[in-house]
């Protein structure tokens, strides 16, 4: 009998927002709102070109396949436009553990209710139907935008990773 995982593959939806599980089918839309430099300014690897946001893709259904990622699209519910990309990553079952990363919204939906809704979504799922015992974000520390943001919906601040990544 095949083992199970802790972090399945579903669609959750809100008032503002659809994360349906990420797939290639989603890249053209991903390029379409996603080259912006300054969406990439904070995160680890740039997204500079289709090719580029293809391997980004690609290297989330890696992780996915391997059971320590379960990346998203986010769809703007009204419009069904893919607006971004989140996930849960660093999937630890032993600890009941994950982080919410990875996320990013092309400008024109930046503070609006869809990373609001997003983030409600995702830890609704985690703490309830997951049962996770705990829910980690990282940001720059630079990144005032991201930390406002995370402190916008409770999350508190516990130190500061140096030469993380």
């Amino acid at each position: 009998m095949a083992s199970r995982r802790w972090v399945e593959p579903i669609t959750l939806e809100g008032s503002a927002v659809r994360l349906e599980p990420l797939s290639l089918e989603h890249v053209p839309a991903l390029i379409n709102v996603g080259l912006e430099a300054d969406i990439w300014r904070w995160m680890p690897r740039p997204i500079n070109s289709p090719a580029d946001m293809r391997v980004f893709v690609e290297a989330a259904l890696d992780a996915l396949a391997a059971g320590t990622e379960m990346p998203f699209a986010t769809i703007e519910r009204d419009s069904g436009l893919v607006v971004g990309s989140t996930r849960f990553m660093a999937i630890e079952p032993r600890h009941r553990r994950l982080e919410i990363g990875y996320t990013w919204l092309a400008p024109a939906w930046q503070r609006t209710a869809i990373n609001t809704d997003a983030k409600l979504l995702m830890l609704t799922h985690a703490f309830g139907a997951l049962g996770a015992l705990r829910v980690e974000f990282k940001t720059d520390a630079l990144n005032e935008r991201s930390r406002a943001a995370l402190a916008g919906i409770g999350a508190q601040e516990e130190g500061t990773l140096r030469w993380h990544i």
